[in-house]
């Protein structure tokens, strides 16, 4: 998939994991429009970017109206939609059962609605909008990224919610796949180990640090520009589909 010219999506693009895409992405020429509940944050990015090649829509994953309406707003743009990245998502932390007894339902369900139904309305909207493109001079019509996480494989204690959310996501992305074969449209989840996000960065500067000497090698944080790197590489080859990439510097999550 060629990224200049074509329009991308960005869910979760006003910070973190999902601007550091928006920023790659803008950078290597897409028209990208930066979905995000931070109307704040995202039209601030979208005008840094100028040059009316970013925009913004207020999105919410878990309304279905109002992602289709960001889709249709990327399909809209010069080059149609032809890559849609969804990095929204949440987390919460508790035990199966505690002294205060059984996990409650409602942060459950909440972390499953916006993470892996959320990622759920971004794939069948942005997809059945890249159906509709004529297929580039490689046969395609288009790419959607997940995102997941290493939870999905190392859950940690008290991860429950956010592990059984990011496991779901790796497991649409092959059948995804498969289903989409047929209009030329290929799904790869990334799922990334720790990296530095806003979430990380209210940590205490020593435990920072500890996350980071986890990772067996590079021994540090990853950088949000390296997931954005990733991105742009899984859009631009087209042998990558229906795989879920860790990207996570060799970590195997402990138990907590």
């Amino acid at each position: 998939m060629q990224i200049e010219n074509s329009a991308a999506l960005v869910v979760g693009g006003a910070s973190g994991l999902g601007e550091a895409t928006v920023r790659r992405l803008h950078a290597d020429g897409a028209n990208v429009v930066i979905a995000d509940l931070n109307a704040e944050r995202g039209g601030a990015l979208a005008d840094e970017l100028g040059d009316g090649r970013a925009a913004f829509a207020a999105v919410n994953v878990t309304d279905a109206d109002s992602v289709e309406a960001a889709v249709a707003t990327a399909a809209a743009l010069p080059g149609g939609l032809r890559i849609a990245v969804c990095c929204a998502g949440v987390g919460w932390a508790e035990r199966t059962v505690s002294k205060r007894g059984p996990h409650a339902l409602q942060p459950f369900e909440t972390v499953l609605g916006v993470n892996l139904v959320g990622t759920f309305n971004v794939l069948r909207f942005s997809a059945a909008a890249m159906r509709a493109n004529e297929p580039d001079a490689g046969g395609e019509r288009g790419v959607c990224v997940n995102t997941a996480s290493i939870a999905a494989y190392d859950g940690q204690i008290g991860q429950l919610a956010y592990a059984a959310s990011k496991g779901g996501i790796v497991g649409l992305t092959l059948p995804a796949a498969r289903d989409l074969a047929q209009y030329a449209i290929r799904v790869v989840t990334v799922a990334p180990g720790t990296f530095d996000t806003p979430l990380l960065a209210a940590l205490p500067e020593p435990a920072r640090t500890e996350l980071g000497r986890q990772v067996p090698f590079p021994s540090r944080l990853g950088d949000p520009a390296e997931f954005g790197a990733l991105v742009a590489h899984v859009a631009s080859n087209a042998m990558l589909n229906g795989e879920t990439i860790r990207l996570d510097g060799a970590l195997r999550m402990p138990p907590k």
